[in-house]
C-alpha cells in the first residue's frame, strides 16, 4: 500500500470508529443508541435523470405516493406536466422507470397536483381550468403496470391534494380553486369557493366509482355566501373558503385545512357532512429573525401571527397536526397539534422549529422578513409501533422529526437534511422507509428537483454534523474558512463570508462538534468578504478579504475582540478578477510571524495559481506557483484553503465548482514552500493527501460544491464545508474529522523540517514528476456529528499560552497489558528507530547554526 492510501485507509478507519457513539441533538422518550429508532438517509436522486431529456429537463418532483409492495414510487412533476416512476426496490440505488407526460392523458397544459396509489392503479389528480375564474379538473385511474389509462372522472373545480381512506372506501380531494394573485390586492374572496369531493371507491372496476361534492359555501358560483358553520368558527373571508390539504383517519373522518382562511373543516366521509369548523387561531412569537438584513439575529417578535396550516395530518384519530407555512397574512414558523374535538390547539412549536434551523445552519436569512423557515409539508407515521410526525421546511431543507407518542407533547427525534423545497413528505412504514420530494430546480444553480429516500433502524442520526444548542442557539452558516486555536487544543475557529455579516465562531473540536459562540468583525473599511481565517499566536487574527477585483484583495489583521487593527493590499494581484483570495495560515510570533494565504484562479497569462507569503514584520512578500489538477468539462478547479501543518509544511484544498452527482474533484494536497529565487517564480510541488469527496458524499445527499475549510487542531485533522446561506444551495454544512494529521500527511518524511526544503523547486511550465503525480486513495467516510446543549457566549480569543496536546488513548476495548507480551521484537526496531532520530537532530541543528 502506498502512503496516500495508506493515510486515506487511516482517514477511513478514523471515521467509521467516530461515527459511533452519537447522541442526538434532543433525545425523544424511548429513543437511544442502542433502541435503532431514527432515520438515515439512502439515496437522493435527481428526478431530471428520469426525464426523456436529462440534465436540459427542467423538473419539479412534488408529491409522491407508492405502489401497493412499496417498490414503485410514482411522483407528479407540474413544471414537465408528467409523472414519473422510480423503482425503489434498493432504497440506496433509485431506479429511473420513465415517465407518463399528461398529454398522453388529456392535454399538454394538463399539470398534475396530487398522486394516490390504490391497488394496481394510480389516481392522478390534474389541474385543467383555463383560468382562475372558471376552474376545472379530473381524476385519471392509471393502470400503474402498463401506465394506461383506464377511467378518467371530472371534478368539480381545480383540485389541490388528494387522500385515501385506510378501508379503500373513499378518496377526498381538496377543491382549492385557488385565487388569482395578481387580480386586485390578491387577496380574498375571489369566486367560485372551493368544495371536496369524495369519490366513492367501491365497485368491481374504477368506472363503477361515484362522485360527491361536499360544498363549503353557499350562494351561486359567481356570487357564493358563508356557510354557518364556517362564519361562526371566525374563518377568515369564509364565504370565500380554498381547501389545501386534506387528511382522512381510521373513522373515515376528513380533516381539510383551508390556508387562506385560517382553518380547519371536519367532513363525515360516508355522509359527506360536515361536523365541525374551527379557526386555527394566532401565536406570538418572540425570538426569531424577523429582518432580512445580512444578519442572523433571533431577536425579533410577532404578534397576533395567523397560523395559516397547510399540510395536515391525524395522530390517533382524534388529533390533528398543522405545518403552518402560511400565505397571504400569516404563517407562525412552526406547527400545532389541535384536539379535534374541540378544535382547541394543544400543543405549539412557537419558535423552536426556527430555533432548530437556527442552531443546524439551515435558516435562510433572505425569508427573514417573509415567513421564515416556511414549513409547508407534513405527514404522520407509524413506525415500529411509534408515531411520528414529519415537519417540512420549504426553504431551510430540512425534514424535522417528533415522536408523537403523546400528541400533546411532541418530543423532536431528529432532523433530516433535503435538497432544496421539500413538499412532499411519504411515509412507507411496510419498508421502513420515508420519501421526501422536492420541488426546486434550478440547473442553472446546482440545484435539481430531487427525491429523497431515508430508512429506519439507524443506531444514530447523521445529521447535524455541527450545532449549536437550539434552546440558546448561536446562529451560524455560510463558514469560508476554518483554524485551529493555538491557546486551546480542543477548538476551532470559523468564518462567514459575505452571504452574512463576518463572524468569527468558536467551535468546540471532537465528536459532536459545537458552535460555542460567535463574535462580529468590526471597523472594517469596506465591506468584507472573508474566505480564510488563521488565529495568531501573538492573539487575534488575520483573515482573507475576496475582493471583487484583484486590487481589492486584503489581508486583514484582526484582534481578539473582532475589531479591524489592519489592512494590507496586495501587489501584483491587480489584473486578477472576481477568485481571489481563499485562504490564509499563520505562524511563528513577533518577528518571526508568517502569513501564507492561497488566490483561487489564475491571474491572465499564467497557468498556474499563486500562493504567498507575508512578512509583517518586514513588510515583505514572496510568490510561488501552484499548477491545478485539469477541470472536467464545463468546469473550474481552484483554491479554497490553506492551513500550515506541524512539519512546517502547508495542507491546500483543491476542488471543483460543481455540487450534486457533478462533483467530482475535492481534494486535499500537502505543499511546502521552496527558496524564492529572484526574478522567478518558483513552482511548489504538491502531493495528494486525501480525496474528501467521499466523505462529501458519505451520508448519501447532494453533494456539496464549496469545500471551504481545512484545519488541524491537536493533532486532528477537519473540514468543513460553506453552505451558502442556504441560498441556491441545499444548505446543509458538512463538519467531517479525516483522522490525525500524522495518517492523513506526511509528517515523518526525510523533507519534515521546519527549515526550507533544499529540493530543488519546479518551475511554471513544468510538468510534476512521476513521484509527485496523484496517487489512487482509500475512499475516507464522513464522520456525522450531533451537539449537545451549550451555553451562547463571547469567543475565546487565542493566547500566548498554548495547551498541550491530549496524550493518545488506547482504542475501546484494548487491553494495555495484552500490547506487550506480543511485541517485545519492537525493543530493537525502536532502539534503531530512535538512534537514527537522535542523528537526525544532531544533523537538523547543526544546518540551523550555519
Amino acid at each position: 500500500m502506498n502512503r496516500t492510501a495508506q493515510r486515506s485507509a487511516g482517514i477511513l478507519a478514523a471515521l467509521a470508529l467516530g461515527a459511533a457513539g452519537l447522541a442526538p441533538l434532543a433525545l425523544a422518550a424511548g429513543a437511544n443508541a442502542e433502541s435503532g429508532s431514527y432515520f438515515e438517509r439512502t439515496a437522493t436522486y435527481p428526478v431530471h435523470q428520469n426525464h426523456p431529456e436529462g440534465a436540459a429537463a427542467q423538473t419539479a418532483a412534488e408529491i409522491s405516493t407508492v405502489s401497493a409492495d412499496g417498490q414503485t414510487l410514482i411522483y407528479t412533476d407540474a413544471l414537465s406536466r408528467q409523472i414519473g416512476f422510480v423503482d425503489i426496490s434498493d432504497a440506496a440505488k433509485p431506479v429511473g422507470l420513465g415517465t407518463l407526460p399528461l398529454h398522453q392523458l388529456g392535454s399538454a397544459q394538463d399539470e398534475p397536483t396530487s398522486v394516490a396509489a390504490f391497488g394496481e392503479y394510480v389516481m392522478v389528480v390534474v389541474n385543467t381550468s383555463t383560468s382562475y375564474s372558471d376552474p376545472s379538473g379530473r381524476v385519471d385511474v392509471v393502470r400503474i403496470a402498463d401506465r394506461t389509462l383506464v377511467h378518467s372522472i371530472a371534478l368539480p373545480g381545480q383540485p389541490d391534494s388528494i387522500a385515501l381512506s385506510a378501508d379503500g372506501a373513499y378518496a377526498a380531494i381538496a377543491i382549492e380553486n385557488e385565487r388569482d394573485e395578481d387580480a386586485g390586492d390578491g387577496g380574498l374572496p375571489q369566486a367560485p369557493a372551493g368544495s371536496v369531493a369524495i369519490l366513492d371507491t367501491v365497485g368491481e372496476s374504477p368506472a363503477d366509482w361515484s362522485l360527491r361534492e361536499v360544498p363549503l359555501a353557499g350562494g351561486t358560483r359567481e356570487n357564493p355566501e358563508a356557510l354557518d358553520e364556517l362564519a361562526q368558527a371566525g374563518l377568515d373571508t369564509p364565504q370565500d373558503p380554498e381547501p389545501e390539504y386534506v387528511s382522512i383517519n381510521a373513522r373515515n373522518q376528513a380533516a381539510v385545512s383551508l390556508q387562506e382562511n385560517n382553518g380547519i373543516v371536519l367532513i363525515d366521509l360516508p355522509s359527506g357532512t360536515i361536523t365541525k369548523a374551527f379557526s386555527a387561531g394566532t401565536v406570538d412569537l418572540d425570538g426569531i429573525d424577523t429582518d432580512e438584513d445580512g444578519k442572523l439575529d433571533p431577536a425579533g417578535s410577532l404578534l397576533g401571527v395567523p397560523r395559516e396550516p397547510d399540510a395536515i395530518g391525524w395522530i390517533q384519530d382524534r388529533y390533528l397536526a398543522t405545518a403552518n407555512e402560511g400565505d397571504w397574512k400569516g404563517g407562525s414558523r412552526g406547527f400545532t397539534v389541535f384536539d379535534s374535538s374541540t378544535g382547541e390547539p394543544v400543543w405549539d412549536a412557537g419558535n423552536s422549529f426556527e430555533h432548530l434551523a437556527l442552531s443546524q445552519g439551515l435558516f435562510p436569512e433572505s425569508r427573514a422578513g417573509k415567513k421564515g423557515t416556511e414549513p409547508e409539508g407534513l405527514a404522520i407515521g407509524e413506525y415500529q409501533g411509534t408515531d411520528y410526525a414529519f415537519v417540512a421546511s420549504e426553504r431551510g431543507n430540512f425534514v424535522a422529526v417528533y415522536d408523537m407518542t403523546d400528541p400533546r407533547a411532541p418530543k423532536y427525534l431528529q432532523t433530516l437534511p433535503t435538497t432544496n423545497g421539500p413538499e412532499g413528505i411519504l411515509p412507507i412504514p411496510g419498508r421502513e422507509l420515508l420519501a421526501v420530494s422536492s420541488e426546486t430546480d434550478e440547473a442553472e444553480n446546482g440545484v435539481r428537483s430531487a427525491l429523497n429516500l431515508f430508512s429506519f433502524g439507524a443506531a444514530a442520526p447523521q445529521f447535524p454534523q455541527l450545532s449549536s444548542d437550539p434552546h440558546v442557539p448561536v446562529p451560524f452558516g455560510a463558514l469560508s474558512g476554518l483554524s485551529a486555536n493555538p491557546a486551546d487544543a480542543s477548538q476551532l475557529f470559523a468564518v462567514s463570508d459575505n452571504a452574512y455579516q463576518p463572524r468569527i465562531y468558536t467551535l468546540e473540536a471532537g465528536t459532536p462538534a459545537t458552535v460555542e459562540s460567535s463574535m462580529e468583525v468590526t471597523e472594517a473599511s469596506v465591506e468584507l468578504d472573508l474566505e480564510g481565517l488563521a488565529a495568531r499566536a501573538d492573539g487575534g487574527f488575520w483573515a482573507a478579504h475576496e475582493g471583487e477585483s484583484g486590487a481589492e484583495n486584503l489581508l486583514v489583521r484582526i484582534d481578539a475582540e473582532g475589531v479591524v487593527q489592519e489592512e494590507i493590499a496586495l501587489p501584483e494581484l491587480a489584473e486578477l478578477g472576481k477568485h481571489g483570495l481563499e485562504g490564509i495560515a499563520a505562524t511563528g510570533s513577533g518577528e518571526k510571524e508568517e502569513v501564507v494565504f492561497a488566490v483561487q484562479r489564475d491571474l491572465p497569462g499564467e497557468d498556474y495559481v499563486r500562493l504567498g507569503k507575508y512578512l509583517p514584520a518586514i513588510g515583505e512578500f514572496s510568490w510561488y506557483g501552484y499548477q491545478l489538477e485539469a477541470a472536467a468539462d464545463g468546469a473550474w478547479n481552484g483554491l479554497s484553503e490553506i492551513t500550515a501543518l506541524p512539519d512546517g509544511s502547508y495542507a491546500v484544498i483543491e476542488r471543483d465548482n460543481q455540487a450534486g452527482p457533478d462533483a467530482a474533484h475535492k481534494k486535499i494536497y500537502q505543499v511546502r514552500l521552496p527558496d524564492a529565487a529572484a526574478g522567478e517564480m518558483p513552482l511548489v510541488q504538491k502531493t495528494l493527501a486525501a480525496d474528501v469527496l467521499p466523505a462529501l458524499q458519505e451520508t448519501s445527499g447532494w453533494t456539496q460544491e464549496k469545500l471551504e475549510g481545512l484545519a488541524v487542531a491537536d493533532g486532528e485533522v477537519y473540514v468543513v464545508t460553506d453552505n451558502d446561506a442556504v441560498e441556491d444551495a441545499t444548505g446543509e454544512t458538512v463538519f467531517a474529522h479525516l483522522g490525525t494529521a500524522d495518517k492523513v500527511f506526511d509528517l515523518a518524511g526525510p523533507e519534515s523540517s521546519t527549515e526550507p526544503s533544499d529540493e530543488p523547486s519546479q518551475q511554471p511550465g513544468e510538468q510534476p514528476s512521476e513521484e509527485q503525480s496523484e496517487a489512487p486513495v482509500t475512499e475516507p467516510t464522513a464522520s456525522p456529528s450531533q451537539s449537545p446543549q451549550r451555553e451562547s457566549g463571547q469567543p475565546q480569543a487565542p493566547t500566548d499560552a498554548p495547551q498541550q496536546s491530549r496524550p493518545a488513548e488506547p482504542e475501546a476495548g484494548e487491553n494495555l497489558a495484552d500490547t506487550g507480551a506480543n511485541s517485545f521484537w519492537l525493543i530493537p526496531v525502536g532502539a534503531v528507530i530512535a538512534l537514527l532520530g537522535a542523528a537526525a537532530a544532531i544533523k537538523s541543528s547543526r544546518a540551523r547554526a550555519k
